[in-house]
């Protein structure tokens, strides 16, 4: 039990070390657009990036998907990229056009990009171990765990600056994702593979 517990501070850990930010500038970006009247489309989205990120890390664990490394490395800060950019193009959308379902294929799809990033950090710890499974689990949950924090943060900073502040939620969210993005600028060029 003490090694589950173990893998799960590791997970926690990976996701909320603020020297590696490129999971909780995603996690921002993801959770800006939302209130927690919105808790729904949250809990979906929330749902479908778990669900993908684990059947990729899962997938590259046992290398039955094997990918280049700087590759995933630099879609990282891609995903976060296009998903500001979405934040702040959705803003302009008419009301009765904006669904969840945009979203949702997205984050699916980013899911497993992030989930491929994970296992590497990931095959580093259990390297030369037969035993993967307890490991895995552990630290996948401890993955899922800082993402509640990261979310939960977004959405409580949402509301101060919403219901506190009086900021518009389009004025937030455009300024938000608008530095989100600025933040990763950088990223891209460092992560550059070609």
């Amino acid at each position: 039990m003490q090694e589950f517990w173990f893998y799960i501070t590791l997970g926690l850990d990976h996701v909320l070390d603020f020297s590696a930010y490129d999971h909780i500038l995603f996690l921002s970006a993801l959770a800006i657009p939302f209130t927690f009247k919105q808790w729904k489309k949250v809990l979906i989205l929330a749902t479908v990036f778990t669900i993908t990120h684990c059947l990729s890390l899962m997938l590259s664990v046992y290398e039955i998907v094997v990918m280049d490394v700087s590759l995933i490395e630099f879609l990282i800060p891609v995903t976060i990229a296009i998903t500001a950019i979405f934040n702040i193009v959705y803003q302009n959308m008419l009301q009765n056009e904006k669904t969840i379902a945009l979203h949702s294929v997205a984050t699916a799809f980013f899911g497993l990009i992030h989930g491929f990033g994970f296992s590497n950090y990931f095959k580093m710890l259990v390297a030369g171990e037969e035993e993967k499974i307890m490991p895995l689990v552990g630290f996948a949950t401890g993955i899922e765990g800082s993402q509640v924090i990261i979310v939960l943060s977004v959405l409580i900073l949402t509301y101060i600056m919403l219901s506190v502040f009086k900021i518009k939620q389009a004025i937030f969210i455009w300024a938000a994702s608008g530095i989100v993005l600025l933040i990763t600028i950088p990223m891209l060029y460092q992560t550059f593979p070609w």
